[in-house]
């Protein structure tokens, strides 16, 4: 078994074989000027590697130091898990353990970050270590010629344009600080995270045109939404047209915007298949429609959240019911959770403090993190035998009081 002290933080000269190491096990071979130095996002000092003796990286990890919207509109800050992989010749052998229990080790000793999130490349291996699906991509598509908006869907008197990327940048960056407290599990974006959203690699498009970029724009200048999307033309044997869309953010401040963007996105030409997989669950999108039956949905799970410091985490967001209860908290694998916590929360604030009160409800801080953003019903998790309700009563209350009006989405993959 590896114990955590065998691991450390790889460095700059390490960069290229602790990069191929990840390319073995994700079977995705990197591309881009980051093949030998560090990319300007990386955090070498929070990244962690198992090193051998004969040179090769058996085992990856690392940290960015991200802040991430919560319930309420805070921006907390958040232990951004990534590049995590352990050599297929070392499985079994406690690596992935041993990497999990360094990181929460290390940002609980820290004491700056309360939350914990990532995204799982496999979604049976992260529940162990507490990690929980809480923001869920919303897999839409359509064929855009089967669908029209409805007569009353909001209008306005801006306009969609397409834009270069000099022009869509700054505008598009100002109006993501505007609304990204509006959607809990949003990621801030500085502007580091603005180039790498923004890269736009030949051989990443696999086939695609460059990313298009669209602002929506009122008459006195005032930017109030935006889009990026990839066009893939293709046509049938008969030589009709058969382009695929694929979407990959839209952003808007006013609904007039939001459905003026989703206007453009829907009526481009040659068009038959638009796909929006990393939209939201809640995309509004879907009650614009006259008939929303074209637009398919297939749900999965994409942020997983982890709730390092039970306490300062309960505390940090807000509550849309009042709550006040005693909740036993069941964490193996952090026990500096384990215990009773008293939470009282409501829409201007919340309280969360160890207590020797009897339990009101009893459940992991897996379930916790589902249920952290609002987009996992607390009640759904007790029907499903996952939460234990001591005091009757109890559930109806927590599920209300820990939901959200807006659904949680992160579209930052890091």
């Amino acid at each position: 078994m590896i114990d955590p002290a065998d691991l450390r933080p790889a460095t700059a000269e390490d960069w290229p074989r602790f990069g191929r190491a990840m390319d073995v096990v994700f079977g995705e071979p990197s591309t881009g000027p980051y093949l030998d130095t560090p990319t300007p996002l990386a955090e070498l000092d929070r990244s962690l590697g198992l090193f051998g003796e004969d040179g090769r990286v058996h085992a990856t990890a690392g940290i960015y130091s991200l802040e991430m919207t919560v319930p309420g509109g805070a921006a907390v800050p958040t232990a951004g898990i990534t590049w995590i992989t352990v050599s297929p010749a070392r499985r079994r052998q406690g690596v992935l353990t041993a990497l999990m229990r360094r990181q929460l080790d290390e940002v609980h000793a820290a004491g700056r970050e309360p939350l914990a999130a990532l995204w799982a490349a496999e979604a049976g291996i992260y529940g162990r270590f507490g990690y929980a699906p809480a923001a869920l991509k919303g897999g839409w598509s359509v064929d855009p010629t089967r669908v029209r908006l409805r007569p009353d869907a909001p209008a306005g008197e801006g306009r969609v344009t397409l834009v270069d990327v000099e022009e869509f940048r700054p505008a598009a960056a100002a109006l993501y600080e505007r609304v990204r407290r509006e959607v809990p599990g949003t990621m801030a974006r500085d502007d580091r995270w603005w180039t790498r959203t923004l890269r736009d690699d030949e051989e990443q498009r696999h086939g695609a045109t460059p990313r298009q970029l669209a602002l929506h724009t009122e008459p006195d200048g005032t930017v109030t939404g935006y889009a990026t999307h990839r066009l893939k033309a293709a046509w049938t044997e008969g030589g009709l047209p058969d382009t695929t869309m694929t979407v990959q953010e839209v952003r808007s401040a006013t609904p007039a915007a939001h459905t003026a963007l989703w206007r453009f996105l829907l009526g481009h030409d040659l068009v038959r298949r638009l796909t929006y997989e990393a939209g939201p669950a809640g995309e509004p999108v879907q009650h614009l429609l006259v008939d929303p039956r074209p637009l398919a949905s297939r749900p999965f799970d994409g942020l997983w959240v982890r709730l390092v410091d039970v306490d300062r985490a309960l505390a940090a967001r807000r509550y849309p019911a009042p709550i006040d209860l005693v909740i036993e908290v069941r964490d193996p694998f952090c026990p500096w959770n384990e215990g009773r916590w008293r939470l009282s929360g409501h829409p201007a604030g919340g309280y969360c403090g160890r207590t020797d009160r009897d339990p009101d409800l009893v459940l992991g801080v897996e379930e916790l993190g589902a249920a952290y953003l609002g987009g996992t019903s607390l009640a759904a998790l007790h029907a499903a035998g996952r939460v234990t309700e001591v005091s009757p009563g109890a559930v109806t209350l927590a599920s209300t009081s820990f939901s959200w009006p807006v659904a949680p989405w992160c579209v930052t993959e890091f």
